[in-house]
């Protein structure tokens, strides 16, 4: 699945935190179908969204040396939903790093509404890891992201 969930982000400290948005629009397929007459967002791609904010998160702390996977989500509450013309705004703050892996406490808002909130693990796969075989990386998508963190930066490479 190369499926990116959310737009952009608005704020990344490394090693710490990052906020990125998600613009629900009703020319997603998916929303046509989830719930006929009232299309929402569904769940698993809001923690998608999530995970794909903090997957970045803690992949870049490492200077993305390793492939970062999904690997549990020991907590996860949903409290309401996003509709077409929402913003879901996604926040990740990196709890946990270590070599093996890591875990990030997330949350998904509209406007000031809570939407969801959690816990996401993350492993650590290195391409060694897979029995002398390579890994092919286009399979995973934090690895494609990685050019989203380069949106706030000048044509140089420093900090707007």
């Amino acid at each position: 699945m190369r499926w990116f969930w959310i737009d952009r982000f608005t704020e990344f400290k490394s090693g710490s935190h990052a906020t990125a948005i998600k613009n629900v629009t009703l020319s997603e397929d998916h929303l046509h179908d989830h719930m006929p007459g009232f299309p929402v967002m569904p769940a698993s791609l809001m923690l998608e969204g999530m995970a794909q904010t903090g997957g970045i998160l803690l992949g870049e702390q490492k200077q993305f040396a390793h492939i970062v996977i999904l690997a549990k989500v020991p907590r996860m509450t949903f409290h309401s939903w996003a509709c077409p013309g929402d913003t879901l705004v996604y926040t990740a703050k990196l709890i946990e790093a270590r070599d093996e892996g890591g875990m990030v406490e997330v949350q998904a808002h509209v406007g000031q509404r809570l939407v969801a909130e959690g816990e996401i693990v993350f492993a650590h796969v290195d391409e060694a890891a897979g029995g002398g075989g390579t890994i092919d990386q286009k399979n995973f998508v934090f690895s494609m992201l990685r050019g989203v963190l380069d949106v706030g930066k000048a044509g140089d490479g420093s900090a707007e």
